[in-house]
C-alpha cells in the first residue's frame, strides 16, 4: 500500500527524529567513553564505586575477651609466645620478620615447616569445598569424596586475568583456613598453633585450661560462659578459640579496607603513572594475568575485592634450604596431600597445592609463598616470569648437569605445576611476560594495597 504525500513527510520527519536523537545518543555513549578513557590517563577510576565496608562497631564482651588472649603469651608453653607474636598488628597481622619460617617450642628454638600467613582479611574466606559449595540444592554438604570423583572427570578451563569468572566452571579445591585449608573456621584456625610443638605448644588442653583459669580474665570467663566453664578443660580452651576468632572478626584492624586502592576503587585517589601502568599489567591476561587468580574487582555487592579466588595452585616454587626440614631428602611439603592435612594424601591430582593468600599489604609482607623461599617482591615477579624461560637461576643441578625445575615436589606429582596460564605458558627463547621495568610498575600497584593509606593535602 502507497502512502499519501503527507504521510511520506510524516515518516521522512520521523526517521530524521529518530535518527536525530540516535545520534545524540551516539555522540552521549562516545562523549561517556573519552571521558572514561581521560579519567583513567589521569590515574582517576573512571567507574568508581561505593564498597561496602564493615561496620565501625564496638567490641562485644567475647570479643574483648578475645583481645586480650590474643596478646597473652602465658598460653604458650614457652610462656613467651602470643597469636600476636607471629601474627603483629604493626606487620597487617603478619609475621614481623623476615625469617622463612617462625621459632616455637618449649624454648623458642623449634623451627616451624611453613610460612607465617596473615590473619588479615580471613573473615570473608568461605569453607573448603571441591567444586560449588552445594551441588545438590539443598543445605546438605556433598561429601568430599563425592566432590573429588566430580573433580576428576571435569574437563578444566584456563584461568586468565580478562576473563577470570569463566574459570569458576573449574571444579578445583577452594576456601578454608592455612595454607592447606584443613579448617574452616577462625576458631579452628586459632587452636591450631595452640598445640603444635613447633609453634605456641601448650601441650593439652588441661594445661591450657589452668592458665586461663590463674589469668586475669578468669571471672570474664565466669560472667560470659557460666559458672561451670573450668569444670571442662576442652570447652575453656574451646570458648577462648572462640573468643579469639571474634575479636578477629569484629575488630576493624583485621579487615580494614583502608589502602590507596580501596580509595581509587570509590574515586578518592589518583594512581601515579606508574601505579596505573601496573595495575593495566596485573590486568592483562598476557601480561601479568594476576588478576586471574587475585580477583581485583569488586561484585555486585559492592563488598571489597580480597585479591583472591580462594582456590589452590601448584605453582613448583624451589625448595627451601633455609628449612631444616628440608634437609631430609624424603621430606616433603604437600599442602593438600599433607603433612597437615590428612583426608587427602590418596588423591595425587592435589599434591603439591597450596591456598591463594590474598594481595592486600603484600608488600608489608618480607616472606613469600609456603615455604618462605622469596623474600622480596621482585624476587617473586621474577621468578614467576622467568620460572620456564630460565630455570636455571632457581632451581638446582642434578649430578649430570641438568636443572632440577620444581625440585619442592616429587617427580611423580610435578605434573600438577601449572605451566597453562599466563605467564606460566612461556618457553625458553621467548620474551618474558614482563620486562624489569614492567616489574617495577606492577609492585608500585602492589604497594597501593597496603592499608593506612592518607591523602595528600593540597
Amino acid at each position: 500500500m502507497r502512502l499519501a504525500p503527507r504521510r511520506l513527510v510524516a515518516a521522512a520527519l520521523l526517521g530524521a527524529l529518530l535518527g536525530t536523537v540516535a545520534m545524540a545518543h551516539g555522540a552521549r555513549i562516545e562523549s561517556a567513553a573519552i571521558r572514561a578513557e581521560r579519567l583513567l590517563a589521569a590515574g582517576f577510576n573512571p567507574h568508581p564505586v561505593k564498597l561496602r565496608l564493615p561496620p565501625v562497631r564496638a567490641l562485644s564482651a567475647v570479643a574483648r575477651l578475645g583481645r586480650h588472649l590474643f596478646f597473652d603469651p602465658r598460653l604458650s608453653g614457652s610462656g613467651r609466645l602470643s597469636c600476636a607474636s607471629c601474627h603483629s598488628p604493626a606487620h597487617a597481622y603478619g609475621p614481623p620478620s623476615a625469617a622463612s619460617v617462625a621459632l616455637g617450642g618449649p624454648g623458642l628454638h623449634t623451627p616451624g615447616v611453613r610460612a607465617v600467613p596473615s590473619l588479615r582479611y580471613l573473615y570473608r574466606q568461605p569453607p573448603f569445598t571441591i567444586g560449588p559449595d552445594l551441588q545438590n540444592g539443598t543445605d546438605v554438604p556433598v561429601p568430599l569424596a563425592r566432590q573429588v570423583r566430580s573433580a576428576a572427570m571435569h574437563p578444566r578451563v584456563r584461568k586468565s586475568a580478562g576473563r577470570p569468572f569463566a574459570a569458576a566452571v573449574n571444579l578445583v579445591p577452594q576456601g578454608g583456613l592455612f595454607w592447606d585449608g584443613r579448617v574452616n573456621t577462625l576458631q579452628q584456625q586459632a587452636d591450631g598453633p595452640l598445640y603444635n610443638p613447633a609453634e605456641m605448644d601448650g601441650g593439652s588442653a588441661r594445661a591450657v585450661a589452668a592458665e586461663l583459669r590463674r589469668g586475669p580474665y578468669a571471672q570474664t570467663f565466669i560472667q560470659l560462659f557460666g559458672p561451670a566453664v573450668f569444670d571442662n578443660a576442652h570447652l575453656a580452651v574451646a570458648e577462648a578459640m572462640f573468643a579469639i576468632a571474634r575479636f578477629e572478626i569484629e575488630a576493624r584492624s583485621f579487615h580494614p579496607f583502608s589502602s590507596k586502592f580501596d580509595a581509587w576503587l570509590q574515586g578518592k585517589a589518583r594512581f601515579t603513572p606508574a601505579q596505573l601502568r601496573g595495575y593495566e599489567l596485573f590486568n592483562d591476561p598476557n601480561k601479568g594475568n594476576c588478576a586471574a587468580c587475585h580477583l581485583d574487582q569488586p561484585g555486585p555487592d559492592r563488598l571489597p575485592p580480597l585479591l583472591t579466588d580462594f582456590q589452590y595452585e601448584a605453582l613448583g616454587v624451589p625448595r627451601n634450604p633455609a628449612i631444616p626440614a628440608n634437609r631430609n631428602r624424603r621430606y616433603y611439603d604437600l599442602g593438600l596431600c599433607g603433612p597437615y592435612r590428612a583426608n587427602l594424601h590418596t588423591e595425587p591430582q592435589y599434591c603439591g597445592m597450596f591456598l591463594t593468600p590474598s594481595l592486600r599489604n603484600v608488600a608489608t609482607r618480607h616472606v613469600f609463598f609456603h615455604n618462605g623461599v622469596f623474600h622480596t617482591l621482585r624476587q617473586v615477579l621474577d621468578w614467576y616470569v622467568n620460572r620456564d624461560l630460565h630455570p636455571g637461576r632457581f632451581y638446582p643441578r642434578n649430578a649430570s648437569g641438568q636443572v632440577v625445575k620444581f625440585n619442592d615436589l616429587p617427580r611423580r606429582y610435578r605434573g600438577n605445576v601449572d605451566t597453562t596460564d599466563a605467564p606460566f605458558n612461556r618457553h625458553p627463547g621467548e620474551p618474558p611476560a614482563l620486562t624489569r621495568r614492567q616489574i617495577g610498575e606492577v609492585i608500585a600497584f602492589l604497594k597501593t594495597l597496603t592499608d593506612g593509606y592518607r591523602p595528600a593535602r593540597h
